[in-house]
């Protein structure tokens, strides 16, 4: 530890990010930098607290405590105090293959578990771990790192999400002849078209690093949806190794009255229409546009923030957010404590701008849909919502109770379900042969990552079901480990 009395000295200090009216004038990233003075106080504040809990990575109550790929925390804070940020790189990537992503989307359950964060506000871990690597790439650190000798091996890799990119480069790091797999147009999976740009530019950093992966030697075929046009036996017996990491791709869908009116949408495809329309022939062209529409946003989470983040930048008449989960406390409760993921009210980013345009949180808790209403031309035109309450049912479990004389209508022409997701689409699963898990998910214990068929690998959220960013990153480079294991008879990947 550079400075013992930092976390005294020194109060939290976070970037400032562009105004709300202003940044929902475009499609960049909103946040600023800190300078390097500034910086390098902020990774004082790491206190060396004996029992780093930031990197343990552990369940707690449903929820991730500390990072999930075990970054060396106090380790690069240290370093970044001291100003040897070369260092600080080195140790960042001995954990995270991709900090550009992690430092920008990840909610950063490291700062929910950091010590100091018990009785003061914790250290900004995330800002400084997009700060090494964003001094990495200015430097010209960070660059291609393509395998001495190759083994001869050749390895699948399906989908081009986190998971799949990081199985891909550790998997090619090992040796071997990777490539990978991607059904869209472009590679990068939830990265790409899961995530707006303003979050995570697609250029500036989602690309920068493909490019990097493929300077490696890692291939990549895009528009390969297989079980559709690419056969999911001939990868079978055309690569040694197959490794899936396609994602929950399937949508939690709402089985009310007029769900199938126009104008209500999964929200997964709202939001990679609007960034295909941005890379392509503009924002304007996205074949679903909320310009001059009364919104509604179902569900919350990060989608549901992304939604109303797009929405926002297409000038939507209105914007509303229904949660059928109660508002949070303002501090921790009494059943949430420290290192637990601090299950507190905030505002997002996108509850951010619609708070700025229109005046208040567009959330409105505890409320859920009874149906859709449309109008002569088959689109839907407004909802009716009711009001629920949590109570426990003769299982002792907590469920939804709507509550008599709460139904309201609201204006709507364009509603979009952010619900989460099931789990994978069972199309390529069922073409393999593959076993399933009471989720739905793809069979593969977690450190094993195996299936039921020698030679075939699951990983990611397709293995686990809907989760983080890291988690995804951490089973990526888990999958690798094991594929390279069972391909070589042993592995020094970590």
């Amino acid at each position: 530890m550079g400075k013992p009395t930092g976390f005294i000295e020194y109060l939290r200090e976070s970037p400032l990010d562009r105004s709300p009216l202003e940044r929902v004038k475009d499609w960049k990233e909103f946040h600023h930098d800190l300078d390097e003075k500034r910086l390098r106080n902020q990774a004082a504040r790491c206190m060396d607290c004996g029992v780093p809990f930031c990197h343990t990575g552990k369940l707690m109550s449903g929820g991730a405590s500390g990072c999930p790929v075990n970054n060396l925390i106090p380790e690069w804070n240290d370093l970044v105090y001291r100003g040897l940020w070369r260092e600080a790189l080195d140790r960042l990537h001995k954990t995270n293959n991709f900090p550009e992503f992690t430092g920008r989307v990840c909610p950063a359950p490291c700062e929910g578990s950091c010590v100091l964060g018990i009785n003061a506000p914790p250290v900004t871990i995330k800002n400084i771990e997009n700060a090494i690597i964003e001094r990495g790439f200015e430097e010209g650190w960070v660059v291609p790192e393509p395998p001495s000798i190759r083994t001869g091996k050749r390895v699948v890799v399906v989908g081009s999400g986190p998971a799949g990119l990081a199985a891909a480069q550790q998997l090619n790091r090992a040796g071997h002849i990777v490539t990978v797999l991607e059904r869209s147009d472009r590679p990068g999976g939830l990265l790409m078209y899961g995530i707006p740009n303003m979050k995570l530019d697609k250029e500036a950093v989602v690309m920068r690093r493909i490019k990097l992966l493929e300077q490696e030697g890692i291939k990549f075929i895009c528009n390969a949806n297989v079980g559709d046009n690419y056969e999911a036996q001939m990868m079978r017996r055309d690569f040694d190794a197959v490794v899936l990491c396609t994602g929950a791709s399937q949508p939690r869908d709402l089985p009310v009255e007029g769900r199938k009116l126009g104008g209500v949408h999964f929200a997964m495809d709202y939001l990679t229409g609007a960034t295909q329309a941005m890379l392509g022939k503009g924002p304007a062209k996205a074949k679903i546009h909320a310009k001059g529409l009364d919104v509604i946003v179902i569900g919350g989470g990060d989608t549901g923030t992304d939604c109303v983040g797009t929405a926002m930048r297409q000038s939507c008449r209105t914007l509303t957010q229904f949660e059928i989960m109660p508002k949070p406390p303002a501090e921790r409760a009494a059943d949430n404590p420290w290192p637990e993921w601090p299950r507190v009210y905030k505002m997002d980013y996108g509850q951010e701008e619609a708070a700025a345009r229109f005046g208040q949180d567009p959330r409105a808790y505890l409320t859920t849909i009874k149906k859709f209403v449309g109008d002569d031309g088959g689109r839907v035109k407004e909802i009716v919502t009711v009001e629920v309450r949590w109570e426990k049912n003769d299982k002792g479990q907590f469920v939804p109770v709507e509550q008599a004389g709460t139904e309201k209508s609201h204006p709507a022409q364009l509603v979009l379900l952010a619900m989460g997701f099931t789990g994978p689409e069972t199309s390529l699963p069922q073409d393999l042969g593959l076993e399933l898990d009471d989720r739905l998910n793809m069979k593969a214990a977690y450190g094993e990552y195996s299936t039921n068929i020698p030679g075939v690998f699951a990983a990611g959220d397709c293995r686990r079901g809907q989760s983080l960013v890291v988690w995804a990153i951490n089973e990526g480079r888990g999958v690798a480990r094991e594929c390279d294991r069972w391909l070589m008879g042993r592995t020094d990947l970590p």
